[in-house]
């Protein structure tokens, strides 16, 4: 009578051959059920061999249950840059996100005192992240998934990057997070060349007219008139006079009567 064939056994990798594996495939991070499942062992156990892990340097733990592979290159850093796993870390959250403010306008070329920090656009308000070297900085914005985007590839992926257009009226939307006033404008100056007069329209009829109003201001005195006109016409004559520096009283602030603000900031641009 001839042998039955008997079934093979698999065995479940080690957690180091396991990241091996992760790498060659192109992921970068994990979360700790995923670990659990793949090495078919218990909550306790897998947590054990993932902080032996992180001992060796070999992984960064930039929130809870959410882990980094660090390759050799970036153990000194203690993780990997912030561009390389983010895209990673908003899809285990499940919520829409960008690339914005100061972090998107270097990304496009205006890279004016670039920030030591990823600024993220969410929907939702969540804490820094602090991995090692790297810092991500959330920014809520509760219409982040109707925000014109683009993508940019990465050594590890593709980045969600708020067009040049969005970008800008995010800086004029949050200049207490871009370095101020003045630093939003030197921005622009050179985010200029990067943007489209009618896509910038099209971005004005969808925000705030508040935004549009700061943002041609601002284009006006970085001496972009043919993006700053257009604006204008948007804005008319009837709009409410809003504040330019959002922090600060507009009671006595001299009017700019073109873009319907009260002057209670002074903002250069620096050359």
């Amino acid at each position: 009578m001839q042998a039955q064939p008997q079934p093979a056994h698999t065995t479940a990798p080690s957690a180091a051959a396991w990241l091996d594996m992760l790498q060659a495939s192109g992921r970068v991070a994990f979360s700790t059920g995923q670990a659990q499942a793949a090495l078919g062992t218990s909550a306790e156990a897998t947590q054990a061999a993932l902080r032996r892990l992180k001992v060796r340097g070999k992984l960064a733990v930039p929130m809870r249950g959410f882990h980094v592979i660090v390759p050799p290159e970036y153990r000194a850093l203690g993780c990997r840059p912030a561009e390389q796993f983010v895209p990673e870390l908003m899809a285990h959250l499940e919520q829409p996100w960008h690339v914005g403010l100061l972090s998107a306008a270097a990304l496009h070329g205006a890279a004016h005192q670039v920030p030591q920090y990823l600024q993220v656009v969410v929907a939702q308000a969540r804490r820094a992240i602090v991995c090692g070297g790297v810092q991500v900085d959330f920014v809520v914005r509760h219409d982040v998934a109707q925000t014109p985007t683009l993508q940019r590839n990465t050594a590890t992926g593709v980045l969600s990057v708020a067009t040049p257009e969005a970008t800008a009226f995010e800086l004029v939307a949050y200049p207490e997070r871009c370095g101020y006033l003045s630093n939003v404008a030197t921005v622009l100056r050179d985010l200029a060349e990067r943007l489209d007069a009618a896509l910038l329209l099209a971005e004005a009829r969808r925000v705030p007219l508040a935004w549009v109003q700061r943002l041609g201001f601002l284009l006006d005195l970085a001496e972009t008139a043919e993006l700053a006109e257009p604006l204008h016409e948007l804005v008319g004559p009837r709009a409410l006079v809003v504040p330019l520096a959002t922090w600060r009283p507009m009671t006595g602030a001299p009017r700019d009567a073109r873009w319907r603000l009260a002057l209670n900031e002074e903002v250069e641009v620096d050359q």
